[in-house]
């Protein structure tokens, strides 16, 4: 008997579960259905079909061997494991113990279905696979099997082994007899590069599996297992810190439906290209430009020019809220009432991009940051406030270091925010709540415009009209530059290009505070306030970040306040 893994949720991690069942042929009516076949075109193809067996087994330690020059694979896993019977049946065409009718393609828990895998390998390379069910004893005298299939499929040599309960998985000579497959394949470092890349994904989803990977005989790379996918992304995008994370998990309905984001915090890390925004379904990366999109927009504003977010998004769906039956390698799914997703996708985008009480920058920054400002001294606090107490609900302004960066007391520590951009985020969100735009008399009037710049002010709904030779009448502004005495040079920078939403931004970016304004407690603490209350208060529009955090621990660190030199002196 085989044991086969549904995946199932619970408050802390996807976990198994198991049910026992053979390998069987599927029926005529269910493989007419199955309308995408397995398609093994690469070393990367063959990793993941036979790891993904792995994991259907309920492997928690996979090791994969490569020979790149000798096209042979070898993956080894601690799964539940197969008997002789099943064995034998394993690599036969559309043979699986993971469905048995037409019904079962709607509840599909499993990662792999189709039955078709083991069988195409047989067509493609050499295959053997020893394996010893996790039930069979020592005791018994008979440990495991191993089975050599014909390039039907069928099992043409068989005898008893001893090894561990488990399964081995060895295709040799892949592509052998198709030399025109093998010609038109990329090189093999490419190829290799596929492979780490495909591993690191599937790792991603199921971030409680031991890996170690070996090529040519030497171990290559290895990822320990971790509590979570944000405990596990830092071993594989090295450059990242913990810190630099924040994981949020939602259970939602229907039952044992659930939402989980990993997010690399936009004032702390960002990259070149779109290449770490990925969605996972129900333990499998896939392409979704509905849900990727989600993300994105969710990120807009908070990051700099040309840059793109780090952001992993795992759905937990019920089985029958998705088809797994459209693409070969189930890269691509239909997902049901996709709008609802998107929704709490941003809804939970929301929640992870707020400051928290995690919100503290890596030891190691703040110790070099402390041995700067050591150095070199010249901290200047203006408007100190000597009797601040401890306090407990979020920032208390307390100063203000050259007219520039509030300096507040926050329950972790101490806490620098630059006022110019902090505030630039508050209005901002104003003005996109609230774009307004108001009537002028007498109107402002510019000189020598460019028809391109007349152009983008009527762009964006600004009301223009010609009032002289080189004249122009501008009879409607933004309302938050109505009361400013350079509202002429406001719209001017306005007319030089850009959407809707890049004017809003250049708009926030003029009427906010000046640094190198003095501010009293009562305006610090009104501009804390405000901006701890912004939907993205980590970065302003343009994505530089806002603040900077120097924790407690940090500090004491820096004080030397382990220090113990006697009895008289203070804690």
């Amino acid at each position: 008997m085989k044991i086969v893994s549904w995946y199932t949720v619970d408050a802390s991690c996807y976990k198994l579960k198991f049910m026992t069942s053979t390998i069987q042929v599927l029926p005529t009516e269910v493989v007419h259905l199955i309308t995408a076949g397995e398609v093994i075109d690469s070393f990367a193809a063959v990793v993941r079909e036979l790891v993904e067996n792995s994991l259907d087994a309920g492997a928690t330690r996979i090791v994969i061997y490569l020979w790149s020059d000798l096209w042979r694979i070898r993956v080894v896993d601690n799964g539940c494991g197969m008997n002789l019977s099943d064995l034998e049946t394993a690599a036969t065409a559309h043979s699986t113990s993971k469905i048995h009718n037409c019904a079962d393609l709607w509840k599909i828990r499993t990662l792999g279905f189709r039955g078709e895998a083991l069988h195409s390998l047989t067509t493609l390379a050499d295959l053997e696979i020893l394996s010893r069910p996790a039930s069979s004893s020592f005791m018994e005298g008979i440990d495991g099997w191993r089975v050599v299939y014909g390039s039907n499929g069928k099992a043409i040599e068989s005898e008893t082994v001893a090894i561990a309960p488990g399964t081995v998985v060895t295709v040799s000579n892949l592509f052998g007899n198709w030399s025109a497959r093998r010609q038109g394949l990329p090189s093999a470092a490419q190829q290799m590069k596929a492979v780490q890349a495909i591993i690191q994904q599937i790792a991603l989803c199921h971030p409680w599996v031991s890996w170690q990977v070996w090529q040519n005989d030497r171990e290559w790379f290895t990822i320990s297992p971790a509590s979570s996918t944000g405990k596990l992304l830092p071993q594989i995008l090295t450059q990242l810190r913990q810190g630099d994370l924040h994981e949020v998990k939602v259970e939602l309905p229907p039952e044992n439906s659930s939402l989980q984001l990993v997010v690399g915090l936009p004032d702390r890390c960002h990259r070149h290209r779109p290449d770490w925004v990925r969605v996972a379904v129900n333990g499998r990366m896939v392409k979704s430009a509905e849900l990727e999109h989600s993300i994105f927009t969710g990120f807009h504003r908070t990051l700099p020019r040309d840059r793109f977010p780090v952001c992993l998004l795992h759905l937990t769906v019920s089985p029958d809220q998705i088809d797994w039956n459209r693409h070969p390698a189930k890269a691509e799914i239909y997902l049901k009432e996709i709008s609802y997703w998107q929704e709490q996708i941003s809804n939970c985008l929301d929640q992870a991009l707020r400051i928290n009480s995690d919100s503290t920058v890596n030891t190691t920054r703040v110790s070099k940051l402390l041995k700067v400002a050591e150095e070199k001294a010249g901290y200047n606090f203006n408007n100190l406030d000597p009797n601040h107490k401890e306090s407990c609900h979020n920032l208390k302004a307390v100063g203000q270091i050259n007219n520039t960066y509030i300096v507040a007391q926050h329950p972790g520590g101490m806490w620098l925010v630059e006022q110019h951009i902090a505030h630039e985020r508050v209005l901002y969100e104003k003005i996109c709540d609230h774009w307004q735009l108001v009537p002028i008399e007498p109107p402002v009037i510019l000189y020598q415009l460019s028809s391109k710049q007349v152009t983008q002010l009527q762009r964006i709904n600004l009301d223009i009209e010609p009032f002289g030779e080189q004249l122009w009448a501008v009879r409607t502004i933004p309302a938050m530059l109505q009361q400013r005495d350079d509202c002429a040079e406001a719209i001017l920078e306005l007319s030089l290009g850009g959407d809707l939403q890049t004017a809003q931004v250049a708009v926030a970016c003029r009427t906010a505070i000046r640094n190198g304004t003095t501010l009293s407690l009562q305006q610090m603490q009104t501009l804390l306030d405000e901006w701890q209350n912004t939907r993205n208060p980590r970065t302003c529009p343009h994505g530089r970040p806002i603040h900077l955090s120097l924790e407690e621990p940090a500090l004491a660190r820096f004080f030397r306040r382990n220090w113990v030199i006697g009895k008289s002196h203070g804690i």
